[in-house]
């Protein structure tokens, strides 16, 4: 023990001495005959006779004289009791007049702290994101996140779609088609109504807006004031899609890189940072404290899991026959995902026989269904029995257990829309002959993400809503079921897969795949608070996050470009409709665009020798993939490099433990030996 006013006392002296730094002139502004003068230090008479009461006002009043920061730092370091920290506070947090917040720099900062504060509260689903990890974990909690991403990535799609092409139409719109009465049944089917709308390929004309010259009988006609540019709808359309797909591009790479980063180290020492730094102070609502609380639980809970699934060993006769079983569970997957795909083929075939047959309208529309409710039926019940396939096996790590459930589905959906993209290119679609076969792709991507989103509400209800009634009103039991975090993204990586092939057929899809995440995200949140527990086996998903954006990159993102690169640079598109009609293949636009440009203006025959030497140059694309492969190889040896210091810092830091243990044993048997 120390006294109380000595404590007071010593730290007055230290605020006065702090004070007067912070005062005092700086030397250039001092003359050389200049000295201190003794009024500065503020002398007393005799401070050891001072009382209590008199160090402590003397004491706030120095407080006072500091800056807020500092004023908080010197309370922060004093060894005081917190009830003699509240007496202190007090007096110097009393309210001050109202002033400008831009009268002082620190207004200033603390204005912009502010602002900050504010924007990052004002992300969408800022407090539903952290409630869902404070009670359900990481792992529950990346699957929202994913959703989110995938919504931010639509967005951009939707945004440079509309602003240059679909605005563009809907102002000069084509030659009028006389429209389908309304039924409400083109909601499910897409077709009907919707077909000669905004929303397909088959609507968007090939005209050229302030087109320099115009045709006619006697020759051509070009008016005197010759515009600046003109506006061509088709390579408007062929960019826009080429914009939205490299915006795309360059926000997954970004994405990729970034989680790689957060996802660097082990959680070996998490354990003491979470017990002794985790809790936040600056936290005084009870709903966030108790928010709070609950999320430091599950992060413990999370990082014990992880420990004791790395502590456990089997014997060689169980690591065989898991083996086995494995093998087994392997073996059986992949031949339902060949059976899957072989009844997807031979169904397909069998229901364009039916569509060729012709017969009524509401038939037709009803056939047009079948397909997407077959596979959609599919790719809901196939997942049931991978999870039977995974109680089999017995996986001791649930991390394990999600990534094999997510590659059993990622290829039994991967197999069946490379069969459905073949039978797309292969015209194989089931279409009238006065529609354009893109149209009736887009259609028909409309339809199974329409069919998907149904499904995906009917497993919510029976598999969540349903089994939870179930298990307690039958059964008498407080257990729920688990949300299925494999599952359900593999269905948003599905459903994103889909409107990625579908944008070139379809431009408004990327709006239809926004509106389809908003109900997803409310819906799934909703039931996920009333009818799902947490998770039996809690653990960190910092990994998994990284492992779906990387999914989503190479398998969904890679296959829907190099499908729509086949189609622009290969498939000859429709003859009679549609922004590419009377062309060999989709490329060829920009090549007539560019004779179109020549005889508008030759003073931008610069962009015209730009399109020629380095847009058509095919070296220049292999060169920019090789520099995005290089990017990403250099960004995942950095991530393996850190990986590798982080591991040899933590054995340093476990080897200086020992080394301290052994020297407190060596020094305790010298001085046994010196008592003895």
């Amino acid at each position: 023990g120390r006294n109380l006013g000595a404590i007071i006392s010593q730290y007055c002296n230290r605020t006065a001495r702090l004070r007067r730094r912070s005062s005092r002139p700086p030397l250039q502004q001092l003359c050389r005959a200049a000295r201190p003068s003794l009024r500065q230090y503020d002398l007393e008479t005799d401070p050891t006779r001072a009382t209590l009461e008199e160090k402590r006002r003397l004491l706030v009043k120095e407080l006072l004289s500091l800056s807020p920061s500092q004023c908080s730092h010197m309370l922060l370091t004093m060894p005081l009791s917190l009830a003699e920290k509240r007496i202190l506070r007090a007096p110097v947090q009393a309210p001050a007049p109202l002033l400008s917040p831009f009268s002082s720099p620190q207004g200033c900062r603390g204005l912009w702290y502010r602002l900050l504060s504010l924007l990052r509260t004002a992300q969408p689903w800022h407090y539903a994101l952290k409630q869902i990890g404070g009670r359900f974990g990481s792992s529950v909690l990346c699957y929202f996140l994913f959703l989110k991403t995938l919504l931010m990535l639509n967005f951009f799609s939707f945004f440079i779609l509309l602003a240059f092409v679909v605005v563009m139409q809907a102002v000069y719109p084509p030659a009028s088609v006389s429209p389908q009465p309304f039924t409400g049944l083109e909601l499910l089917t897409g077709a009907g109504y919707f077909t000669h709308s905004l929303l397909y390929y088959g609507y968007y004309s090939n005209v050229t807006l302030n087109e320099p010259c115009t045709s006619s009988p006697k020759g051509s006609v070009c008016p005197l004031a010759v515009p600046l540019l003109p506006y061509n709808l088709p390579l408007a359309y062929l960019f826009s899609v080429g914009v939205s797909f490299l915006v795309t591009c360059i926000l997954l790479v970004y994405s990729v890189s970034r989680s790689f980063r957060e996802s660097v180290g082990s959680s070996t020492g998490d354990l003491a940072i979470k017990v002794f730094c985790a809790w936040d102070f600056k936290v005084i609502q009870r709903r966030s404290v108790k928010l709070q609380c609950e999320n430091i639980c599950t992060q413990l809970k999370e990082l014990l899991v992880e420990q004791r699934s790395r502590s456990h060993t089997q014997s060689r006769c169980q690591c065989l026959g898991h083996c086995i079983v494995v093998l087994l569970a392997w073996v059986l997957a992949l031949a339902s995902v060949s059976g899957c795909v072989l009844a997807v083929h031979y169904f397909s075939e069998h229901m364009h026989m039916q569509q060729a047959q012709g017969s009524g309208r509401w038939q037709q529309e009803a056939i047009l269904l079948v397909l997407p409710l077959v596979v959609s039926l599919l790719n809901a019940l196939m997942p049931h029995l991978y999870n039977l396939l995974a109680m089999w096996e017995k996986q001791d790590s649930p991390v394990t257990q999600v990534y094999v459930a997510v590659i059993r589905n990622l290829t039994l959906k991967t197999m069946v829309l490379i069969l459905l993209c073949y039978q797309w290119l292969s015209r194989g679609v089931t279409c009238s002959t006065e529609e354009c076969w893109e149209t009736c792709v887009g259609q028909d991507l409309y339809r199974f993400m329409v069919m998907d989103f149904i499904f995906t509400l009917l497993d919510t209800l029976f598999g969540e809503l349903i089994w939870r009634l179930i298990l307690e009103k039958r059964l008498k039991t407080k257990q729920r079921p688990e949300f299925d975090i494999a599952r359900n993204v593999l269905e948003l990586i599905y459903g994103q897969t889909l409107t990625w092939l579908g944008i070139l057929f379809a431009p408004l899809l990327p709006a239809v795949q926004m509106l389809k995440l908003l109900l997803l995200f409310y819906i799934k949140k909703t039931s996920l608070m009333r009818n799902c527990q947490s998770p039996s086996k809690p653990w960190q998903a910092s990994r998994m996050s990284t492992m779906f954006i990387t999914l989503l990159c190479f398998p969904s993102f890679l296959g829907a470009a190099a499908f729509l690169s086949y189609t622009i640079w290969s498939v000859q598109p429709s003859e009679t409709c549609g922004p590419f009609r009377g062309l060999e293949t989709i490329y060829k636009s920009g090549k007539s665009w560019v004779l179109v440009l020549e005889k508008s203006n030759p003073n931008i025959t610069w962009f015209t020798w730009f399109y020629q030497h380095l847009l058509e140059n095919t070296s220049l694309l292999f060169f920019m993939s090789v520099a995005l492969i290089a990017v990403i190889y250099f960004n995942i040896q950095v991530v393996r490099g850190r990986q590798r210091v982080i591991c040899l810092l933590q054995e340093q830091i476990a080897n200086e433990g020992e080394d301290k243990v052994f020297l407190i044993q060596t020094l305790h048997s010298v001085y046994k030996q010196r008592h003895r």
